[in-house]
């Protein structure tokens, strides 16, 4: 029961306005929501969120060089890159001090490799100086620029110090200039040399044949998700099983078998052989290229294809067709106005699915596709696993990620991403 207090407000039963207690149970009906979707909120933000801020601050942190060599850094703010000279005394006394207590505490490998990324051949300097300085008496044993150079001439090569100088900073763009095909000059960013622009070429064909798969996928998919959405529910659920068994599969042996099956000396060429279509001495080289990256990729993604479009075609009403047929349009013409346009948001969904996945795709491309074939997600998994050089790979991780939000967002704006649909 509610009251009235003198002013016309409305009380509740214990004694406060109305309009309060309303407001309070609605806000604990918000923290109690909150809380039964809070464990699905710290998942996400633990395996999620956290993840993609973790590689974006990599791409352009940059603080080993300024933390292992403190004094150098400052010692080389007065020396002049384009000089052509290595730097004076002062900063051959820094480094030593830097070096001897790097090398105590193991970490002028590390800085070395970091700089070894920009300019080949740094790492072996820092190698070879940490094992001579630690013997060295910093204080008495000077000076150091001639005994650094006995050590290796590379120390007198203003390119090496120009490195240092300019990757000091704690942050950088470094990593995403060469991602590319750029890196720092003495006048900024210039052009890498021909021979070491790989990464632009990498990423326009991880996108165009993505494309070439998601056409593949569309055109393969099509027929048999409209022939799902039209048998008799036995006959589909058994088709249904074929269309889902590669999913029972391992990744690795569908992409293995496809090796086989493709390669010179495989089942489709020794088919196309027997059978008089391709001579012995001019097999079909369909591995180890961008054909054989598509071929396969296809046959492993074609299932994300079908399932949207299937989910979707079974909601189109038969009774559409045969309405348009009985005020005269023929088959095809009844197909292409009536039931095209409502399939068209499994396809787009469907897209979505398949061109994502395939553009994150190596392992594939890593067994099938040689050196013509492969994408740029196989150059960020040798960073991460061979090279170790994370921050280029967390580069163009971020780059694709930006790639890919501009297509959504493309996307968004030709379809609409309210049209699509999974049934």
């Amino acid at each position: 029961m509610s009251d009235t207090t003198q002013n016309g407000s409305v009380l509740a039963a214990d004694g406060t306005p109305l309009k309060r207690s309303l407001a309070r149970a609605l806000r604990r009906q918000k923290i109690r929501a909150l809380l039964l979707i809070a464990p699905l909120l710290l998942f996400v933000m633990l395996t999620f969120i956290m993840p993609i801020g973790d590689m974006l601050f990599r791409s352009v942190e940059n603080d080993i060089v300024s933390k292992t060599l403190p004094r150098t850094v400052v010692a080389l703010r007065d020396w002049d890159a384009n000089s052509g000279e290595a730097p004076g005394e002062e900063v051959f006394t820094a480094l030593a001090a830097d070096l001897q207590i790097a090398a105590e505490a193991k970490l002028h490998t590390r800085v070395g490799s970091r700089l070894n990324y920009e300019t080949p051949g740094i790492s072996s300097l820092f190698r070879k100086a940490g094992r001579k300085v630690k013997k060295w008496d910093v204080e008495n044993d000077g000076p150091f620029k001639e005994q650094f150079l006995e050590i290796h001439k590379g120390w007198g090569d203003p390119d090496v110090w120009r490195t240092i100088q300019t990757y000091s900073p704690k942050f950088t763009n470094g990593y995403f200039l060469n991602a590319a095909d750029l890196q720092k000059g003495a006048d900024g960013p210039e052009w890498r040399p021909e021979d070491e622009q790989i990464y632009w070429l990498l990423f326009k064909r991880t996108m165009f044949m993505s494309m070439v798969i998601t056409i593949s996928c569309i055109v393969l998919a099509y027929p048999v998700a409209w022939i799902l959405a039209n048998l008799p529910a036995r006959s589909a659920n058994l088709l249904m099983i074929l269309v889902l068994l590669p999913f029972w599969t391992s990744l690795l042996v569908r992409t293995s078998a496809w090796k086989v099956m493709l390669q010179q000396q495989g089942v489709i060429n020794e088919t196309l052989v027997w059978l008089g279509l391709v001579a012995d001495d001019a097999r079909l080289v369909m591995i180890n290229n961008q054909f054989g990256t598509i071929v396969a990729m296809t046959h492993i993604l074609l299932p994300f294809m079908i399932l949207p479009m299937y989910s979707v075609m079974q909601t189109i009403q038969p009774t559409y067709l045969r309405a348009a047929k009985s005020l005269g349009a023929t088959n095809w013409t009844a197909f292409w106005r009536v039931y095209f346009p409502q399939s068209i948001p499994g396809i787009g969904a469907g897209s979505i699915l398949v061109f994502i996945l395939s553009i994150g795709y190596y392992i594939t491309p890593e067994l099938v596709g040689g050196t013509k074939g492969v994408f740029i997600s196989n150059r960020i998994a040798f960073h991460i696993s061979s090279s170790l050089n994370w921050g280029l790979a967390a580069a163009l991780g971020a780059i694709l990620l930006a790639v890919v939000l501009v297509l959504y967002w493309a996307y968004d704006k030709i379809v609409g991403i309210d049209n699509v649909k999974l049934g």
